[in-house]
């Protein structure tokens, strides 16, 4: 999850509504004039004009009244909850509210089906946004957020042996060479906290990588992105399973690349995988010489973030 993503800003008017979220409560202005409920925030009532508004807690029973599946992220930031069910609810008390749907299949979303809400956790400070579900779904598990870590692999169990080829074996070797790609890897998140350890580490603290803000107004990718070398160093954290071994050597050595390339931005937050082709294999005097094609994406994309033209070093 990006932890770049906008934040409603409270006012003095609308605070009492987000310091509710907090607190896992749903409040909603009241008129002591009239009864009637009012949303968003203001200052008076929508249907006499008085200025007596009061807080008042609801238990969030809704109906959906209107929604939309966007696929498309209007910002980098959103990549990681595409597809998006927007949605527009109306609470028992009359109030529409403007929110997301979560837990629910595309095919599960019906005009007029009840909604209980859900208070979703978005930020380690306790800051939460109202989101909403169907009343047969468990609220509380979709109040935290997403797990940032690492997907975990297939058990091991469950891969076929790997092929073993000796550094030596010329023919056995050109058969690793194909155009075929192999499964995706795990996934690494890349969140704004590790760009700024690598930022520190580097010394490339440029703007474009380490200030949300100003790369939020400025930046052509609407928020900051990993750097280029970055994502080429996570390729190490990426588990691939090539389906083969290569056997008789005492040392390996990453000899570099031949191509490196950077084809598309990773937002902050965004997941990433890869996976990975055998581009060439030969024998010479200083050793067996293996190319490996990696091609890291970020999840959902088609097109790479990095292509990386591995060299690898077999010596006997």
């Amino acid at each position: 999850m990006s932890n770049n993503k906008p934040m409603p800003v409270a006012t003095q008017i609308s605070a009492p509504f987000w310091e509710g979220l907090k607190a896992r409560r749903l409040l909603i202005q009241q008129c002591n004039a009239c009864d009637h409920w009012n949303f968003y925030p203001r200052r008076h009532c929508t249907a006499c004009l008085e200025h007596d508004l009061a807080w008042r807690e609801v238990d969030g029973a809704a109906t959906l009244y209107s929604y939309t599946v966007t696929r498309i992220a209007t910002l980098p930031d959103f990549m990681d909850e595409m597809p998006q069910k927007l949605a527009v609810v109306e609470l028992a008390q009359g109030v529409r509210i403007n929110t997301n749907l979560v837990g629910l299949a595309e095919d599960e979303i019906r005009i007029g089906m009840p909604l209980q809400p859900v208070f979703a956790e978005v930020d380690a400070k306790g800051n939460r946004l109202l989101r909403f579900t169907g009343v047969d779904k468990d609220a509380a598990s979709l109040e935290r957020p997403p797990a940032q870590d690492s997907e975990p692999l297939p058990e091991v169990s469950q891969q076929p042996p790997a092929r073993q080829i000796d550094l030596n074996d010329g023919p056995a070797l050109q058969t690793l060479v194909s155009e075929q790609f192999s499964d995706w890897s795990n996934v690494v998140v890349v969140d704004q906290a590790l760009i700024d350890t690598f930022a520190q580490l580097s010394g490339d603290d440029y703007w474009i990588h380490t200030d949300p803000e100003r790369a939020r107004l400025q930046s052509p990718f609407g928020g900051t992105i990993a750097h280029g070398a970055l994502v080429q160093v996570l390729q190490s954290r990426m588990k691939l399973a090539l389906g083969f071994e290569i056997t008789g050597f005492s040392t390996q050595i990453n000899y570099g690349s031949d191509r490196l390339r950077f084809p598309a931005p990773v937002p902050a937050g965004s997941r990433i995988h890869s996976r990975a082709r055998v581009k060439k294999a030969e024998i010479s005097a200083r050793g067996t010489q293996v190319t490996l094609e990696l091609n890291t994406h970020v999840v959902g994309q088609d097109r790479p973030s990095v292509i990386n033209d591995l060299v690898i070093l077999y010596l006997a």
